[in-house]
């Protein structure tokens, strides 16, 4: 017999205590790992994202 919905969403309640400290650093470590690994890409591949952007702010990018 097939479990209800209503059911099956108060078991999963029940078997998930809540968010624990170590996943949401866990989380942050990822997070901070891929930063680093986007900036470290295109710095490979010679994009300065740095200096585009404060060309763009400072009106130096010779846009309209």
């Amino acid at each position: 017999m097939p479990l209800r919905l209503s059911t099956w969403l108060a078991a999963a309640r029940t078997r998930e205590a809540g968010f624990s400290t170590a996943e949401g650093l866990a989380g942050a470590a990822l997070a901070v790992v891929a930063l680093i690994a986007i900036w470290a890409a295109m710095k490979a591949f010679g994009l300065d994202l740095i200096n585009w952007m404060q060309d763009q702010i400072t009106g130096a990018g010779g846009g309209t």
